[in-house]
């Protein structure tokens, strides 16, 4: 049975002010400006572009509290890291495994930024058993943050399949952090972008079939989204639109992004009640395919290797592919998942 939910752009437009269109298009000409020394390579000048396109959006994100990105947030000495991350991740050199490397830097960044940054003084403890035992067994003892009451009601939401290992990322960081070892609940989303549609006329399609979640798991709680790329918003605010429908309220919703364009963050935060947007680095623009640029390329074939036409992969054949260090590494985060998918 056909069971899609389906969400156009023209209605995301809808949360767009004139002076957000205004800053959205002074955006796109400075990008179009720099594009002309992209070929051939003027390096000078696309220096001098990027730095007049990072002054102009750290400018208009200013008017945005709830967008938080790492560089405009973070003290200056962090910027290298960040910095670092993301030319890796953009690369199209970096291969597979690096990818996956550099993805878990990322959200472990974001992570940072969100939670433990800004506390308050109040401190929790580690004691850990370590393998020395002479002359007695010796332990040690580490101060962490206490932000228990920021992340133990989280539930993790997956919109597939690019977002299914930073989903697991940011529920294995929530782990080590709380005190109590708290293991998020998932939800599983199975939704994609019409391919055949342009940015200006895109639809988001959810396949209720393909998804796996428990509505009583995620109300009142404060849902993460984590996906590599915002480009539109436009999944982000399909899955959620759909979940208010069924008569859930979130307590808050927090969206984890290594690349997102301000539109699509202007547009999440816009349309979702109390809806914070964290990313490691945006972009100005989209191509009328609503792919960002500069980007890096399809976040989920790089994490997770190309599935064939004619037999895409399932969630738990996903994971198998990520192999033993991952499932090793996650295990806490997949038996969560399974029991979700599994029943």
């Amino acid at each position: 049975m056909d069971n899609k939910i389906i969400l156009k752009a023209e209605d995301l437009d809808g949360y767009l002010t004139q002076e957000d269109m205004s800053d959205l298009q002074s955006l796109e000409v400075m990008f179009k400006e720099t594009m002309k020394s992209f070929d051939p390579v003027n390096e000078d000048k696309i220096i001098e572009g990027y730095d007049k396109l990072g002054h102009e959006m750290q400018k208009i994100c200013s008017k945005h509290p709830a967008i938080k990105v790492y560089s405009f947030v973070t003290e200056e000495g962090a910027h290298a890291e960040c910095s670092r991350v993301i030319s890796k991740l953009r690369d199209i050199k970096t291969d597979h495994q690096e990818f996956m490397y550099y993805s878990q830097r990322a959200y472990e960044m974001l992570f940072r930024m969100a939670y433990t940054d800004q506390h308050s003084d109040k401190k929790g403890h580690i004691i850990v058993k370590t393998p020395v035992n002479f002359p007695v067994q010796n332990y040690a003892v580490h101060k962490i943050p206490d932000i228990d009451h920021k992340i133990e009601n989280s539930a993790i939401c997956v919109m597939l399949r690019g977002a299914l290992l930073p989903s697991m990322i940011m529920s294995k960081e929530i782990q080590e952090y709380s005190s109590h070892g708290y293991k998020t609940p998932f939800a599983l989303f199975k939704i994609s972008r019409n391919d055949t549609k342009n940015e200006a006329d895109m639809e988001y399609i959810m396949d209720l079939n393909k998804s796996f979640f428990n509505l009583e798991q995620l109300d009142g709680k404060d849902l993460i989204f984590a996906d590599p790329m915002n480009a539109t918003g436009g999944s982000l605010v399909t899955v959620v639109k759909y979940l208010q429908s069924q008569g859930v309220k979130p307590k808050s919703i927090a969206f984890f992004n290594t690349i997102s364009t301000l539109k699509g963050s202007i547009r999440v935060t816009r349309a979702l009640e109390n809806c914070t947007c964290y990313t490691l680095w945006m972009d100005p623009v989209m191509n009328e395919k609503a792919y960002i640029m500069p980007g890096l390329g399809d976040a989920g074939d790089r994490l997770n290797g190309c599935d064939t036409k004619d037999a895409p992969r399932n969630m738990i054949q996903l994971i198998a592919d990520y192999g033993h260090n991952i499932s090793g590494l996650y295990k806490s985060q997949l038996y969560e998942i399974e029991k979700i998918v599994l029943g």
